[in-house]
């Protein structure tokens, strides 16, 4: 009775915190696609544009999401730890950190934008351009709202950030409409819209964060330790991140050698995988915010639990994906082409996206413990050593794709991505998940 009760338990602390997480981390992309369905009126070259510049600010952006990465646990083992003061404070030097960068990145940004978009048509330029260096303005309030989100998800509220992304992206939809047509900015409009939404948001967050500061005489300036501790995490997992990054980029460089029909195929398999990981991802959130607060409270027994159950939902979150993206991977790739070619490839990548989701769920998962666990070095030298098995390989399954049919092409691109990535990422996971060297007590 008392391992059920136990069980139920740890299954409502994960789910409290996991289906926020999922509802907050798809807020954005859905905010996206109405923003591109807008920007497309405008016509085909402000679309170019935006799409372009869009994707370096999500770059930049997805490289520094240590910020919420870095504070979540290390405001999780304060907590845990019974030191709320040390929580608060050091979640408010990780906002200050983030508001630091985002000055110093808007600043190179804007001056750095007509480099940055070089690779634009001339019609396309002057739009990348502008959003570039208008989606400056906003480029700090967006990197204090990360470390924010952090801040609160470590003292184990991740419903507040679904509610102020919610409502800040809601907002951003009516703004940009206005500045868009009404106003007729375009996308300059666009930008600017967005800028000053992540500006609100960052003031409900301090709205929020500022009342309990106070209430814990906590002082508002940052001091040099903190933010040398959340720099220091963060870098590590900033080269985490970049080292996602690079594999990324490798596997589609890799699809675009092989030629139209399969780089378009890759493209929806990926947009696919993106999309499912959104669950996962929420999952390894909620490890972050967990694993950091029984860290700090030095509950070994409930470390391990919560380490046994996440997995084992893991690896059952990626048994049902795998499912029915098999299931369904023969009518899918309709809802994205009518390419005969392009949906027999698209077809064969989700076949290998499919047997690959419990190994997929597995890796994001363990991915969330060590970071709730503050283990960020070995995350990012683990990183490093994924590459260096992945690249080699990608470029021999590269030769193998060459010779083959596009369909064949586009699975061994996957098998490479799907099957050798995620597969020399789960076994460094799992060395370090084994052992116990991971496990360090307090809130320190």
């Amino acid at each position: 009775m008392q391992t059920t009760s136990t069980s139920r338990s740890l299954s409502r602390q994960i789910l409290g915190l996991a289906v926020p997480a999922f509802g907050a981390l798809i807020a954005e992309p859905l905010f996206l696609l109405a923003d591109t369905a807008m920007i497309g009126r405008l016509g085909a070259a402000e679309l170019a544009g935006v799409g372009l510049a869009a994707a370096i600010v999500q770059t930049v952006t997805g490289l520094l999401i240590f910020l919420a990465y870095s504070t979540t646990p290390a405001v999780a083992r304060f907590l845990g730890a019974g030191q709320l003061d040390k929580a608060l404070a050091r979640g408010r030097d990780g906002i200050w950190l983030g508001l630091g960068l985002g000055v110093v990145l808007g600043v190179i940004g804007w001056f750095a934008a007509p480099l940055l978009t070089n690779i634009a048509t001339a019609d396309a330029a002057p739009h990348a351009v502008a959003y570039v260096q208008f989606s400056m303005f906003g480029l700090p309030a967006m990197l204090a709202v990360l470390a924010a989100t952090g801040v609160l998800r470590g003292l184990q509220d991740a419903t507040t950030p679904l509610i102020v992304a919610v409502a800040g992206f809601g907002l951003n939809i009516l703004g940009n409409y206005i500045l868009i047509y009404v106003l007729e900015l375009g996308v300059v409009g666009s930008a600017l819209g967005t800028s000053v939404i992540q500006w609100l948001m960052f003031a409900v967050y301090a709205a929020i964060l500022i009342p309990r500061m106070r209430k814990h005489d906590v002082g508002f300036a940052p001091t040099a330790k903190g933010l040398r501790a959340t720099a220091q995490v963060g870098s590590w997992l900033l080269v985490r991140s970049a080292s996602l990054r690079v594999a990324v980029l490798a596997t589609v460089l890799t699809a675009t050698s092989l030629g139209t029909e399969v780089l378009a195929a890759h493209q929806i398999v990926f947009n696919v995988y993106s999309t499912m990981a959104f669950a996962l991802d929420a999952l390894a959130i909620a490890a972050q915010a967990l694993i950091g607060k029984e860290l700090g409270a030095a509950n070994v027994s409930a470390v391990r639990a919560l380490t046994s159950t996440m997995i084992r939902w893991s690896i059952g979150f990626g048994v049902i994906n795998g499912i029915l993206l098999g299931a369904t991977a023969a009518w899918l790739p309709y809802l994205f082409t009518t390419d005969e070619a392009v949906i027999a490839g698209t077809t064969a990548g989700l076949i290998v996206l499919a047997v690959s989701q419990p190994l997929s769920g597995y890796v994001f998962v363990l991915d969330g413990i060590l970071m709730g666990a503050g283990d960020a070095k070995y995350l990012g030298l683990i990183g490093i050593a994924n590459l260096v098995v992945y690249l080699p390989a990608l470029y021999g399954l590269a030769a193998l794709a060459a010779d083959a049919t596009h369909v064949g092409a586009v699975a061994w691109v996957w098998v490479g991505f799907a099957g050798v990535y995620l597969a020399a990422r789960a076994l460094g996971l799992w060395l370090r998940i084994r052992g116990d060297t991971w496990i360090r007590l307090g809130a320190q």
